[in-house]
Parts: structure tokens; sequence; C-alpha cells
């Protein structure tokens, strides 16, 4: 079946022993270990070519090349509304909505905003041709945002716009701020989290904190309070999966409506979570360009029934502790008073 088709992503192993199902719930953003052998039992995963079991040992270099399903997106544009925040001919920036997942993943079956970006920008699809870097799965992202969080997402219309925009998330010269209602008031009330991320060992579709991991940093500041509640400004330093959503709960002040990381709420269905400000230099003229998106209606009544006095977890106790499953206890024995120190930082 893939005989004829050239590779959507090819990776290279990077250890001994590991099973090839492992490797790709390693390797592939977003992907269960479930979801990776049915990528491997579907003949869409191969190790230098050839058809290998979920369990196969890989060696270290062996290449193993993912192909797209017949159904790709790349094949499908889908006609979905967008609304565009900015727009010239090099980039556009939309205000994504909540319920709709950025790109495919292995398993996933729903559509994404990439057959929505292709049918209303179909030239990024011939990014790849240009840039060898550029994932032609992914054609034009910069960047992504989880499936329910909100906010400015950023489209490259150009191999040398997606090239200028990923140097500035690589150099860090590029500011992202989201707003964040959390259970409880962090205190201090502003600083850095600075603790390590990577893919949970006992549940590949979460991230945690490890301490081998990725350096992974959050700026918050607290923006107002109420009851049981606190709606924060957080600055992505890094860029890791799940980032914000990890990070707060780590230090038991998880995301309001976190299924995943934290406690649901009656006020939200979802994260409150919202990429709310952007700034960057211009791809094409390097001036500042700072973009700006309201929260969505379900955020903005979460906070008017919070500056009524309504509880954000209702009957529900608040948590008593900063732990949280995504902050392995053996951690936060060594290097809690680290962390502590590195809270106390104010966001620049």
């Amino acid at each position: 079946m893939t005989d004829h088709v050239t590779p959507a992503l090819e990776l290279m192993a990077d250890q001994d022993g590991e099973r090839l199902d492992q490797f790709l719930a390693r390797r592939l953003d977003g992907a269960s270990r479930t979801q990776a052998r049915q990528l491997i039992d579907d003949g869409l995963a191969r190790v230098d070519g050839s058809l290998e079991r979920p369990a196969y040992k890989l060696r270290f270099g062996e290449l193993v090349a993912i192909y797209p399903r017949q159904s790709s997106p790349l094949e499908a544009p889908l006609e979905v509304e967008l609304t565009v925040v900015y727009e010239d001919e090099h980039l556009a920036v939309i205000d994504k909505p909540a319920n709709l997942t950025v790109h495919p993943a292995p398993g996933e079956t729903q559509p994404t905003l990439i057959g929505a970006i292709l049918h209303r920008w179909p030239e990024v699809a011939r990014i790849s041709e240009d840039d060898p870097e550029a994932d032609p799965l992914r054609p034009g992202l910069v960047h992504r945002l989880d499936r329910d969080t909100t906010g400015l997402l950023m489209i490259a219309k150009s191999a040398a716009s997606l090239q200028s925009l990923r140097d500035q998330l690589r150099e860090r010269t590029m500011d992202k701020r989201y707003l964040a209602v959390v259970v409880g008031s962090p205190d201090p009330p502003a600083g850095l989290i600075d603790a390590p991320i990577g893919r949970d060992p006992a549940d590949p579709r979460r991230m945690a904190i490890l301490d081998r991991a990725r350096p992974s940093q959050t700026g918050y500041e607290t923006v107002e309070r109420f009851s049981d509640a606190a709606l924060l400004e957080c600055k992505l330093i890094t860029g890791r999966t799940h980032q914000i959503r990890v990070h707060l709960s780590a230090v038991g002040h998880p995301i309001a409506g976190d299924n995943m990381y934290g406690l649901p709420t009656p006020l939200i269905d979802r994260q409150a979570l919202h990429a709310a400000r952007l700034t960057i230099q211009h791809p094409a003229t390097d001036d500042p360009l700072t973009l700006e998106a309201d929260p969505p209606a379900d955020f903005r009544r979460l906070l008017s029934h919070l500056r009524e006095g309504e509880l954000l977890l209702g009957d529900q106790p608040m948590p008593n502790t900063p732990r949280s499953s995504a902050d392995p206890p053996k951690r936060r024995s060594r290097s809690g008073s680290r962390s502590r120190r590195r809270r106390t930082q104010r966001i620049r």
C-alpha cells in the first residue's frame, strides 16, 4: 500500500532495544501506544522499508517511516468558517475555537484544523516542497494549540515565513501570553515555574514532570482573584505539549475544567485556557506585530459567574496539596525548594 507513496514523516531510532510501538508513542505528538499499534497494524509504519510487529525492538539509527492514510486531510480540504485576526501575503493568524483538533494524529478520525487551513489557503500545501524541514502533514503550522484551548494560532503562507517564525520560536524572541482560570490563588501571586516536561511513562497520552525530560518554563501573574479561583496571565517561555496545564497542576493550581490534569467544574466544560496575545517580528519586514483575541463566550461566562461569587468547584473540596499526578513524588522531595525559589521570579 505504501510502495509508491512518499513518507509523511521519517524518524530515526535514538536508542537500542525500544519497542516500535513505544517509540512511536513517544515521538508522535499526541499519540497513545494504542494509536501507535494501530498505525503499525495498518501498515503505515515501516522500519528501514520493512513491516514489523509492534513489539519489534529497534536498533539505534534505524529509520522509521510514517505514511499518510488515504483519507489524509491534505487530500480533503474542509470548509470550516475561520475567524481571521490578521492576514497578509506572508502569514495569517486565526482565533481558534474550542473542540477543534489542530492537526491529525494516529487514530484521529474527526476533521482537523489542517483541512480548514488547506481550504482557505491551498498554497500552504506546497511549503514542504521548498522547505525539507516542514512537516507535510502540518502544512503552514508554526505551533499548535490543544483541542479545547482557544485563541491565536499562526499559519505561515510560504517556506520563508515558516522558517522565520520557527526561528523566533527556537530563539524565544516570540512573546505568547495566555489567560487561564485556575483552582485557588497562587502564592506568590507571580512567578516562574521551571520544571522539565516529558511524556508520562504510565500514560503516553499525558505529559509529566520528569527529571531527565526537556527543560520547560512558564511565567505566570495573577490578574484577578475570586472565592476559590484566580485569573492568571501566563507567558510561554518554552513550548512543550500541555506545558501550561502540566505546570499549573504541578504547583497545585490546575486549570478550571481540565479533566486530564485537574478537576471538572460545572461552570465550564473544557479547560479554561485561551491564547490571548501574541507578539512577533513580521517575517518579511522584521517590524514588531502584536495581536490580541478576546476570550470566547464560555470563558467570559465563567468569569461572570466567579465575579458574582459562585464557587468554581461547587461542593468539591479544594485541593490540599501542590502535588499532582503530573509531578511524581520522588522528584519533589529533591527539587521542591529549588522550584519554590524559581517561582518567586517575576514575569519579564
